[in-house]
């Protein structure tokens, strides 16, 4: 029964037109350990082009304790797949003793005493073997969990770096046009002196500029917040990072036409995906495990002892004693438990199938919505960027004809308002276009060639 079941590790769910190629081999060899994960990725982050970015993430992979969490637990989880293999192998055991003897009125004896035990456990029914199979998927999981981590760690370092930059240039924007209504402000001042303009003219100028020096400081918030984050995720103090971070740079971007086409197997790299195939051959381990424990054991044992009545005596006149001994076990009456515990591991099996299914719909979903979300992002980016430049003429063409008393003050006011707003779009919807290729590389299990 267990073995019909065995080619279930490798479904793949038709109706969700994934062309998955076969199972995920468990082969240690084949699978990246703890230094190598790294590169399994691809080095996405270097498609930004961006230098800082870049050591971020180093620091990130070498010092963040989540990272370094998981690479124990790797560890731990292959010192457990060892243990269960050396149930396979021959056990020998040495000992020694050394016993005194006094009898009443008599003289003490001493005995040295010797002993080579073997034992062997014969595999016929698979059960050991099941045991090895499913800590090996273990194992499997646990590279699945590290590599997951690294993933999420360095998206989360790129999200916040470039929420960062695009920060910086929200702030840029909002100083440059703070300085554009000062000078506007002083214009209208002079004017007012002049008797062009009215008091009223003069507190429209002074509320537009007070507004927008209101947004300054909870910008600079914001950027001191995602400083401390990027040090923290990099695994050091809230404010060691804020000397190299201070310098403004451009929010880095990537080609367009990197997400334009992706190999539909591509899945099968996330880490939930091959944790989740990692858990259906490990639940296939455990019913096979349940149904090798109703099967006879078999074990072969053997000792050799040696005795005398001093340690010379060892290699000359000691007494020897041999012994060979074979054993089997079988459970006659067990009030049905072996058979429930058979039951209970295929039931574990049927889970971990559906979790698998929804583990495949859930890629796909957050893949679709990634893909969707930047080509949006692009066509908005596109017509905001049309909006900006316009706007920015407009403004320039107000400020021109308000100073040749050709328009109200108003009119000024509002192309100011409607330039700031556009070019402040524009820089959050190029974060956000930035942002969205990082979650599309994270939805992929990081990146694609």
């Amino acid at each position: 029964m267990a073995r019909a079941l065995r080619p279930l590790a490798c479904v793949v769910a038709l109706s969700l037109g994934l062309v998955l190629g076969g199972c995920a081999s468990l082969n240690p060899d084949e699978t990246p350990d703890t230094n190598s994960v790294e590169l399994t990725q691809a080095g996405w982050w270097k498609d930004f082009r961006d230098p800082l970015l870049t050591e971020l993430i180093a620091r990130a992979m070498q010092a963040n304790p989540n990272i370094l969490s998981a690479q124990a637990a790797l560890q731990q989880a292959r010192a457990l797949r060892d243990v269960k293999l050396a149930a396979n192998r021959p056990n020998l055991t040495v000992s020694g003793a050394v016993q005194r003897n006094t009898a009443d009125g008599g003289e003490a004896s001493v005995n040295f005493r010797g002993g080579l035990d073997a034992s062997w456990e014969l595999d016929i029914f698979g059960a050991n073997k099941s045991a090895v199979a499913n800590s090996e998927a273990d194992l499997q999981a646990a590279r699945a969990s590290l590599r997951d981590m690294q993933l999420s760690m360095t998206a989360e370092v790129a999200l916040a770096y470039i929420q960062l930059r695009g920060l910086q240039a929200q702030l840029g924007i909002s100083r440059h046009n703070l300085n554009t209504q000062q000078e506007t402000l002083q214009i209208t001042q002079w004017r007012e002196q002049a008797g062009l303009v009215t008091s009223l003219e003069v507190a429209q100028a002074q509320t537009a500029a007070a507004q927008t020096a209101a947004q300054l400081p909870a910008l600079q918030n914001s950027l001191a917040k995602t400083r401390h984050s990027l040090s923290v995720l990099t695994g050091q103090h809230p404010h060691e990072l804020d000397a190299l971070l201070l310098t403004i740079q451009p929010i880095p971007q990537v080609a367009m036409q990197l997400a334009e086409v992706i190999p539909a197997d591509s899945l099968r790299q996330r880490a939930d995906v091959r944790a989740a195939e990692a858990r259906i051959i490990a639940a296939l381990a455990s019913v096979d495990a349940a149904e090798a424990a109703r099967m006879p054991k078999f074990k072969l044992g053997g000792s050799v002892g040696l005795t005398a009545l001093t340690l010379a005596g060892f290699s000359n006149g000691a007494a020897l004693a041999t012994q060979i001994l074979g054993s089997f076990s079988m459970p006659l009456l067990d009030g049905g438990a072996a058979k429930a515990q058979v039951r209970a591991q295929q039931a574990v099996l049927a889970q971990t199938r559906a979790n698998y299914q929804d583990t495949l719909l859930t890629a796909l979903k957050e893949v679709e919505d990634a893909l969707i979300a930047l080509q949006h992002d692009r066509e908005r980016l596109d017509y905001l960027q049309q909006a900006a430049s316009a706007a920015n003429n407009a403004a320039l063409l107000a400020q021109n004809r308000y100073n040749s008393g050709l328009i109200d003050f108003q009119t000024v006011l509002q192309t100011q308002r409607t330039l700031l707003g556009a070019q402040d779009s524009v820089a959050s919807l190029q974060a956000d276009l930035s942002s969205g290729h990082v979650r599309l590389v994270k939805a992929m299990g990081g990146g694609w060639q």
